[in-house]
């Protein structure tokens, strides 16, 4: 299904044909939520050898995060719509659908859509901390106002990408294993942050993608504060970071070695790094796909991101079964 791994441009022809799940999914940006279920699948992982953990409390939490971030991606297009930032030729509306822009769905319908996803989630939520945990409450909370105001003000101010350092790190990956087991874990949140450094140059080279558009419409993210340049420059330092931080955990005995799997993605680092070492071009290359176009930045980000996440994972797989 393309919805679900893709941004499709849609008609409204095609829209009015389409089951009301597949339109929830083109609503919800449902391509990019495999990222947080990276995120809860690690957490689970985590922490599956402790006493008392739980499955089912794990899927619930899990559930409730993509939920959670499908209410996000639902939010940030209806603020930014209302805000006019998303109003004709915008970057946004040239590499994917928005509902609202291409009159898919009426604000009321949108609202509709998000109030329903982010009540689900909230269900998950109070669900937790009532039958798990008390103290999950305040991941909870943290990641709820986070949700609610990652769109504005702090992308505005330039601490959205902070924000997705801080959810997709500590609040989704110890989250999730804080879930399973009833206690959070300071060693889960560390490894937890240094996995959240792919995410986080996922949303960072998008910004750098729409930094012009950003920038024309007031928009002040961090890229469109540091400038092209240096905010290239930040992207390949997390790149860097996360392949050290990871072998420095593995090194301190936190992490098993087979999660070294990861190397695998080297070449797709290589590639993402020499994406980030000069501006984006004009016009995509011919070996560049051209339904991704004009993400750029963004593009070789998540797809070296994708790759290191389901290399990490399986390398901790691969350590649970040999253990």
């Amino acid at each position: 299904m393309q919805a679900l791994t893709a941004m499709p441009q849609v008609s409204v022809s095609a829209w009015r044909a389409s089951p009301v799940l597949v339109r929830w999914l083109i609503s919800a940006r449902a391509s990019v939520l495999v990222m947080t279920f990276t995120a809860a699948a690690l957490g689970g992982l985590l922490t599956i050898t402790t006493p008392g953990w739980s499955l089912s409390a794990w899927i619930i939490c899990t559930v409730g995060l993509i939920l959670a971030h499908a209410t996000n991606n639902q939010l940030n297009d209806l603020t930014d719509s209302l805000r006019g930032i998303d109003e004709g030729n915008y970057f946004r509306l040239r590499y994917g659908a928005h509902v609202l822009e291409d009159g898919l769905l009426t604000r009321r319908g949108l609202l509709l859509y998000m109030s329903i996803t982010g009540a689900l989630a909230a269900m998950c939520g109070i669900w937790l901390v009532v039958t798990v945990a008390g103290s999950l409450l305040i991941p909870f909370l943290l990641g709820s106002l986070l949700l609610l105001f990652y769109t504005w003000p702090l992308k505005q101010w330039g601490l959205g990408e902070l924000a997705v350092l801080l959810v997709w790190g500590p609040l989704m990956v110890a989250g999730a294993g804080h879930a399973a087991t009833g206690s959070w874990d300071w060693q889960v949140a560390a490894i937890g942050f240094s996995f959240a450094l792919g995410p986080t140059t996922v949303i960072f080279g998008k910004h750098i993608d729409k930094l012009s558009f950003d920038r024309e419409k007031g928009m002040r993210t961090l890229p469109v504060r540091l400038g092209d340049r240096r905010a290239r420059h930040w992207v390949q330092g997390m790149l860097l970071a996360q392949y050290l931080t990871t072998a420095l955990l593995v090194a301190a005995g936190w992490l098993p070695w087979p999660v070294l799997l990861v190397l695998l993605a080297l070449p797709r680092f290589l590639r993402c790094w020499q994406a980030f070492s000069a501006p984006a071009p004009d016009a995509p290359p011919e070996s560049f796909p051209a339904s991704a176009w004009p993400l750029w930045f963004s593009a070789y980000a998540f797809d070296h991101t994708r790759w290191f996440g389901i290399l990490f994972l399986a390398g901790y797989c691969l350590a649970l079964l040999i253990d």
